[in-house]
Protein backbone atom coordinates (compact mmCIF):
# COMPACT_ATOMS: atom_id res chain seq x y z
CA UNK A 1 0.00 0.00 0.00
CA UNK A 2 1.62 3.45 -1.14
CA UNK A 3 -0.20 5.68 1.67
CA UNK A 4 0.19 4.01 5.49
CA UNK A 5 -0.64 7.11 6.99
CA UNK A 6 -3.91 7.80 9.33
CA UNK A 7 -5.40 10.88 10.54
CA UNK A 8 -6.68 10.09 14.11
CA UNK A 9 -9.33 12.07 15.59
CA UNK A 10 -10.54 12.44 19.60
CA UNK A 11 -14.01 11.65 20.11
CA UNK A 12 -14.96 15.22 19.51
CA UNK A 13 -13.38 15.06 15.82
CA UNK A 14 -10.86 17.44 17.11
CA UNK A 15 -7.38 15.71 14.46
CA UNK A 16 -5.20 14.43 17.48
CA UNK A 17 -2.82 12.92 15.51
CA UNK A 18 -1.17 11.40 12.08
CA UNK A 19 -0.29 8.01 13.00
CA UNK A 20 0.98 4.74 11.01
CA UNK A 21 -1.55 2.60 9.41
CA UNK A 22 -0.34 0.08 12.29
CA UNK A 23 -1.10 2.02 15.21
CA UNK A 24 -4.77 3.32 13.60
CA UNK A 25 -5.59 -1.16 12.76
CA UNK A 26 -4.20 -1.86 16.42
CA UNK A 27 -6.47 1.02 17.91
CA UNK A 28 -9.34 -0.72 15.52
CA UNK A 29 -8.85 -4.20 16.60
CA UNK A 30 -8.58 -3.35 19.96
CA UNK A 31 -11.74 -1.58 20.39
CA UNK A 32 -10.50 1.91 21.32
CA UNK A 33 -11.33 3.80 17.51
CA UNK A 34 -13.97 3.39 14.84
CA UNK A 35 -13.24 3.84 11.14
CA UNK A 36 -14.59 6.63 9.95
CA UNK A 37 -12.84 6.73 6.23
CA UNK A 38 -11.83 3.76 4.25
CA UNK A 39 -8.29 4.72 1.89
CA UNK A 40 -9.34 3.29 -1.76
CA UNK A 41 -6.79 0.79 -1.77
CA UNK A 42 -6.86 -2.11 0.92
CA UNK A 43 -4.25 -3.95 3.40
CA UNK A 44 -3.12 -7.77 2.47
CA UNK A 45 -2.82 -9.87 5.54
CA UNK A 46 -2.60 -13.50 6.02
CA UNK A 47 -6.04 -13.74 5.92
CA UNK A 48 -6.85 -11.63 3.15
CA UNK A 49 -7.78 -7.85 2.18
CA UNK A 50 -9.06 -5.35 4.48
CA UNK A 51 -10.03 -2.25 4.25
CA UNK A 52 -7.45 0.03 5.23
CA UNK A 53 -8.50 2.86 7.46
CA UNK A 54 -8.09 6.49 6.19
CA UNK A 55 -9.50 8.77 9.16
CA UNK A 56 -10.27 6.71 12.73
CA UNK A 57 -11.93 8.15 15.79
CA UNK A 58 -11.00 7.29 19.20
CA UNK A 59 -14.58 6.06 21.14
CA UNK A 60 -13.57 7.90 24.43
CA UNK A 61 -12.67 11.44 24.86
CA UNK A 62 -8.74 11.90 24.86
CA UNK A 63 -8.04 14.48 27.34
CA UNK A 64 -4.95 16.74 26.37
CA UNK A 65 -3.23 19.73 27.93
CA UNK A 66 -3.66 23.34 25.82
CA UNK A 67 -0.82 22.53 23.57
CA UNK A 68 2.08 24.70 22.94
CA UNK A 69 2.85 25.84 19.44
CA UNK A 70 6.85 25.48 19.89
CA UNK A 71 9.91 27.11 17.96
CA UNK A 72 11.80 24.80 16.04
CA UNK A 73 13.48 24.51 13.02
CA UNK A 74 10.70 21.99 11.40
CA UNK A 75 7.87 24.81 12.40
CA UNK A 76 9.64 27.58 10.85
CA UNK A 77 10.20 25.38 7.44
CA UNK A 78 6.56 24.18 7.45
CA UNK A 79 5.19 28.15 8.04
CA UNK A 80 7.20 28.92 5.26
CA UNK A 81 6.66 25.88 3.33
CA UNK A 82 9.42 24.61 2.97
CA UNK A 83 10.48 28.04 0.62
CA UNK A 84 13.39 30.12 0.85
CA UNK A 85 11.83 33.70 1.95
CA UNK A 86 14.58 35.19 -0.27
CA UNK A 87 14.94 33.80 -3.82
CA UNK A 88 11.82 31.28 -3.65
CA UNK A 89 13.74 27.57 -3.89
CA UNK A 90 12.13 25.02 -2.64
CA UNK A 91 13.40 22.36 -0.62
CA UNK A 92 14.34 20.52 2.46
CA UNK A 93 18.03 21.22 1.90
CA UNK A 94 17.25 25.19 3.50
CA UNK A 95 18.08 26.40 7.04
CA UNK A 96 16.96 29.31 9.14
CA UNK A 97 18.13 32.63 9.10
CA UNK A 98 17.53 35.11 11.80
CA UNK A 99 16.32 38.35 9.58
CA UNK A 100 17.90 40.42 12.22
CA UNK A 101 21.87 39.25 12.92
CA UNK A 102 22.01 37.51 16.95
CA UNK A 103 24.92 39.78 17.17
CA UNK A 104 22.90 42.79 16.39
CA UNK A 105 20.26 41.57 19.15
CA UNK A 106 18.06 39.97 16.69
CA UNK A 107 16.05 37.58 18.96
CA UNK A 108 15.34 34.06 17.98
CA UNK A 109 11.80 34.45 17.72
CA UNK A 110 8.65 33.54 15.35
CA UNK A 111 9.24 36.82 13.81
CA UNK A 112 12.81 37.11 13.36
CA UNK A 113 13.28 33.65 11.50
CA UNK A 114 12.71 32.90 7.91
CA UNK A 115 13.22 29.68 5.73
CA UNK A 116 16.31 30.39 4.13
CA UNK A 117 18.26 28.26 0.96
CA UNK A 118 21.90 28.40 1.59
CA UNK A 119 23.12 30.55 -0.95
CA UNK A 120 20.96 33.06 -0.09
CA UNK A 121 22.43 32.47 3.84
CA UNK A 122 26.15 32.68 2.36
CA UNK A 123 24.93 35.60 0.45
CA UNK A 124 23.20 37.20 3.20
CA UNK A 125 25.87 36.29 5.69
CA UNK A 126 25.87 38.53 9.40
CA UNK A 127 23.83 41.01 7.98
CA UNK A 128 20.75 42.58 7.68
CA UNK A 129 18.44 41.98 4.20
CA UNK A 130 18.30 46.00 3.50
CA UNK A 131 22.73 45.86 4.15
CA UNK A 132 22.49 42.80 1.80
CA UNK A 133 20.19 43.80 -0.60
CA UNK A 134 17.91 41.14 -0.67
CA UNK A 135 14.58 41.29 0.02
CA UNK A 136 12.00 39.01 2.05
CA UNK A 137 8.98 37.31 0.08
CA UNK A 138 6.94 37.66 3.14
CA UNK A 139 7.49 39.04 6.57
CA UNK A 140 7.57 36.36 9.21
CA UNK A 141 5.33 35.77 12.27
CA UNK A 142 4.06 33.83 14.41
CA UNK A 143 1.32 31.32 13.19
CA UNK A 144 -2.12 32.95 15.00
CA UNK A 145 -3.27 29.25 16.26
CA UNK A 146 -2.52 26.25 17.99
CA UNK A 147 -3.50 22.83 16.28
CA UNK A 148 -3.24 19.85 18.38
CA UNK A 149 -1.86 18.08 15.62
CA UNK A 150 1.91 19.71 14.93
CA UNK A 151 2.23 22.30 12.13
CA UNK A 152 4.16 20.22 9.76
CA UNK A 153 1.75 17.44 10.47
CA UNK A 154 -1.23 20.25 9.86
CA UNK A 155 0.41 21.19 6.55
CA UNK A 156 0.92 17.77 5.81
CA UNK A 157 -2.51 16.51 6.44
CA UNK A 158 -3.84 19.56 4.35
CA UNK A 159 -2.50 17.83 1.65
CA UNK A 160 -4.99 14.71 1.57
CA UNK A 161 -8.37 15.81 0.20
CA UNK A 162 -9.98 13.07 2.05
CA UNK A 163 -9.12 14.57 5.45
CA UNK A 164 -9.83 18.25 4.79
CA UNK A 165 -12.96 17.93 6.31
CA UNK A 166 -11.93 17.34 9.69
CA UNK A 167 -8.96 19.97 9.77
CA UNK A 168 -9.78 23.10 10.92
CA UNK A 169 -9.18 26.05 8.73
CA UNK A 170 -6.80 28.59 9.71
CA UNK A 171 -6.73 31.69 7.46
CA UNK A 172 -3.04 31.69 7.09
CA UNK A 173 -2.32 28.18 5.68
CA UNK A 174 -5.25 27.55 3.93
CA UNK A 175 -4.47 27.85 0.71
CA UNK A 176 -0.87 26.95 1.25
CA UNK A 177 -1.79 23.26 1.89
CA UNK A 178 -2.67 22.97 -2.10
CA UNK A 179 0.72 23.87 -3.04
Amino acid sequence: MSNQEVLLLNSDFEPLNVCHLRRAMALIMLGKADVIQHHDEGVRTASGLLDAPSVVKMKYHVRRPMPELRLSRHSVLARDGYTCQYCGAKGRDLTIDHVIPRWMGGPHTWDNLVACCRRCNLKKGDKTPQQAKMKLKKTPRRPHFIPYISLPAYLKAQRRDEWLFFLPVFEAFAQEGHG
